[in-house]
């Protein structure tokens, strides 16, 4: 579908809360385009997570958004100002934490923290500050380390202490739970739901689908386009087209019971069998709506309900039957 059709939040907030906005934004490097057309509107205060696969354009799109790359097409605002002209001030407002570990691995982790706070000169109470961010990134302990002998989640989570160190109030974090394992990632999502509860915004791109969950609005790229941006059960319902219910009965669902399923007014275009006999999961307009009335209709055809209930299906899953419907339509 165009980008146009997919691209802003479905809650539309105010022009005064947007607080990224892109239009038309497109980036060619020779005949290659890594960003195709690409809108969408962030409400400040948010968690926008833009999933896709490597080489989808996440880190170009973000790229551009920071001022890194003037795009080749389109209009970009953040903080209500096109990147190419933000000012020392405006950047003081903005971290960018990238996905390779860019700080000095012979300084210390208190070293490296102490010159990102140099950079932005910061020099009341700055050791509170570091302390502060070293204990909200649980690197107290490591503080004399030097940053070659962190692991690879250490060296992460320092990233993002420096990425805070100047307080900004957006965030744009580049692949911030690559490399890290199942635990950590979670961490990790912590900590940027703390940075949201305190007034931030936060643009993250992942490859890991089912980091969708945390967020509050997802831009699914793939291929350098945006294919839609939707909340995460908003995401689910553009994937199937409505929701989904596993209804099982003790009885066998025959070909005929299978048939009426299709034709109640709650159901939509699918009913698929689970199991050879009597497992079948069907796309609903309201799962809520349709699980009495599914019930209801098992008593009228003599069946026992054995189990009904909503399926969400996991975002892996969601995000390769969107990708599937993109292929197929375009």
């Amino acid at each position: 579908m165009p980008a146009s059709e997919t691209s802003l939040p479905p809650e539309h907030p105010p022009p005064s809360d947007i607080i990224i906005s892109a239009r038309g934004l497109t980036m060619r490097f020779g005949r290659e385009t890594a960003i195709d057309s690409v809108s969408f509107d962030i409400p400040r205060g948010k968690i926008f997570g833009f999933i896709g696969p490597s080489g989808s354009g996440k880190t170009t799109t973000v790229r551009c958004l920071t001022g890194f790359y003037r795009p080749t097409a389109g209009e970009v605002r953040v903080l209500n100002c096109p990147p190419a002209r933000f000012s020392p001030a405006l950047r003081q407002k903005i971290g960018y934490m990238p996905q390779q570990f860019v700080l000095y691995p012979q300084l210390s982790v208190w070293e490296n923290l102490n010159f990102a706070a140099s950079i932005y000169g910061l020099s009341f109470r700055r050791a509170k500050r570091l302390n502060q961010l070293l204990e909200f990134v649980e690197l107290t302990d490591h503080k004399k380390k030097l940053a070659r002998n962190l692991s690879g989640g250490m060296k992460r989570r320092l990233s993002l202490a420096a990425t805070l160190v100047h307080n900004p109030e957006l965030l744009f974090l580049d692949e911030p739970t690559a490399g890290i394992d199942p635990v950590l990632r979670r961490r990790f999502w912590d900590h940027f739901r703390s940075l949201q509860n305190e007034g931030r915004t936060l643009f993250v791109t992942t490859q890991y689908v089912g980091e969708a969950a945390y967020c509050d609005y997802i831009g699914v790229m793939a291929g350098g386009r945006l294919l839609m941006v939707e909340t995460p059960d908003g995401l689910r319902r553009r994937a199937y087209g409505g929701e989904l219910v596993d209804l099982q009965t003790v009885e066998r669902l025959t070909y005929p019971h299978l048939q009426q399923l299709r034709q109640l007014p709650f159901v939509k275009d699918r009913v698929v069998r689970l199991d050879e006999t009597n497992s079948v999961r069907m796309v609903v307009d309201d799962a809520g709506e349709a699980i009495p009335a599914l019930m209801e209709w098992c008593r009228q055809q003599n069946l026992t309900v054995e189990t009904v209930e909503e399926h969400l299906p996991p975002f892996d899953d969601v995000f390769v039957e969107i990708v599937q419907h993109a292929a197929e339509n375009r």
